[in-house]
């Protein structure tokens, strides 16, 4: 009897811990997607990348993310939030004309490699956003656009 009286205790706890959270809530990132200072200010960014780039980076790179029904579930939203901070610390092309003309070719760089070994968009992304999802086509198109760019701002550098 000790037991169930115990059990039942803890599984009142966990449920009052589930809806407490609820009420513990990220703050969304929900700033301007293309502010002045935006990638596109600085790079010449044909119709087909800007698409990719929109649609597969720039929720969790950018000033603005599109926010769906899952993230007002707490911890989910926190893990969310989490991602899209780190992504943005990482690479944040509303602010990419802000960055050194170096950093600009390096975080380019970047951008081709990670596209190349699979590691963006990342995995945990694509299971809710399969529209994120890059071809083939799309990843080299996209990798050598990257690396272009990239050289670019390399030869251009002092």
């Amino acid at each position: 009897m000790k037991k169930a009286a115990k059990l039942k205790k803890f599984l009142i706890g966990i449920i009052v811990l589930v809806i407490f959270i609820q009420f513990v809530r990220p703050q969304k990132n929900s700033g301007e997607r293309y502010p002045s200072g935006n990638y596109t200010t600085v790079l010449s960014v044909p119709a087909d990348i800007k698409q990719a780039v929109e649609t597969s980076c720039m929720d969790c790179h950018s000033n603005s993310t599109h926010h769906l029904w899952y993230e007002e579930i707490q911890p989910v939203g926190w893990w969310i939030n989490n991602h899209i901070h780190e992504g943005k610390d990482e690479l944040n092309f509303s602010e990419f004309a802000t960055y050194s003309v170096k950093r600009q070719a390096h975080k380019l760089e970047e951008c081709a490699e990670q596209i190349e070994s699979g590691e963006m968009p990342m995995n945990s992304y694509l299971w809710m956003h399969d529209e994120a999802r890059l071809s083939e086509e799309q990843k080299v198109k996209l990798k050598n656009w990257f690396m272009m760019q990239s050289q670019a701002l390399k030869f251009s550098s002092p």
